[in-house]
């Protein structure tokens, strides 16, 4: 989980660095979903699988959503300092909530409700200068909402993944979102596509490394360790961000930042932890 929350950083970090040097979102998206599409594809034939899968309408649902997620998420990367952008991609889990209250017609547990006061609160301090027009930099309101837009949508791709996990196999799954982006992000820049140098043509490739490299600490923790244990070492992630934006962008995040971000993380945290400590406890009330 460690070398997922590694490669997620450092993804972010090349994906800002391209950025400033004159690399339009839709290349960067683009070169991304290049590299993630030749990986995805190699690991489908070496599995000796076919890459269509079997429920093709909901692996296309998955891959447009995670399309327009990710570049929101994008978005928010170039726009926002890394910490910030990074510390709300972890709002997600009251988007889940909400979603499984929507569609799945499931309660939400105490846990769940402390999990969305705080990060309804932290969130309110990482934007209060911008509304109180404090002297402190304000964060940008719409790159906020692109980054809050990437949070929802990542929920619901990973509600669909869950359900897609049933009949399909990983790698299916992964080739599908990279097989929508491409077109679609070619498409989008095709009017302001920009040459890039030998340099930053190393550092478009190294996102979608970076990224797979995530993909693939993520996808080994959640194999052999519990969920809950192994997800709590993704927050490690807003620490490497926040080192790379100081080191390498001169980003010193400010005091609202770290209030409202140890809001956030700590509600998410009680999400994880609650509610494997609720059923115990409920079994040991049965019991006495």
């Amino acid at each position: 989980m460690l070398l997922s929350a590694l490669g997620f950083a450092l993804m972010s970090a090349c994906v800002k660095y391209v950025s400033e040097y004159g690399i339009p979102l839709f290349e960067i998206v683009a070169a991304r979903a290049l590299v993630s599409l030749i990986i995805s594809y190699i690991d489908i034939k070496r599995k000796r699988l076919s890459v269509w899968g079997n429920n093709k309408p909901l692996l296309m649902v998955r891959g447009v959503v995670g399309t327009l997620a990710l570049m929101c998420v994008y978005y928010s990367v170039t726009t926002l300092p890394l910490a910030e952008a990074t510390i709300l991609q972890y709002v997600h889990p009251v988007f889940t909530a909400l979603l499984g209250v929507l569609f799945l017609k499931e309660r939400i547990q105490g846990a769940t409700m402390i999990c969305i006061a705080l990060c309804l609160v932290g969130l309110g301090f990482m934007v209060q200068p911008s509304l109180a027009n404090s002297t402190t930099q304000a964060l940008p309101i719409f790159s906020v909402t692109m980054a809050l837009i990437g949070a929802l949508g990542s929920s619901i791709a990973y509600v669909i993944v869950r359900k897609l996990s049933q009949t399909e196999d990983s790698s299916v799954i992964i080739f599908y979102f990279p097989l929508v982006a491409l077109p679609t992000s070619v498409a989008l820049m095709w009017n302001d596509f920009v040459v890039p140098s030998l340099t930053l043509t190393f550092m478009l490739v190294l996102v979608g490394i970076f990224t797979q490299i995530g993909q693939y600490g993520l996808t080994k923790a959640m194999q052999t360790q519990a969920a809950g244990k192994a997800s709590a070492y993704s927050y490690v992630q807003i620490v490497f961000s926040a080192l790379l934006g100081v080191v390498l962008f001169n980003e010193i995040p400010s005091v609202w930042t770290y209030i409202g971000g140890s809001l956030i993380v700590t509600g998410a945290l009680i999400n994880v932890f609650g509610k494997k400590l609720l059923p115990k406890r409920t079994s040991e009330a049965k019991s006495s």
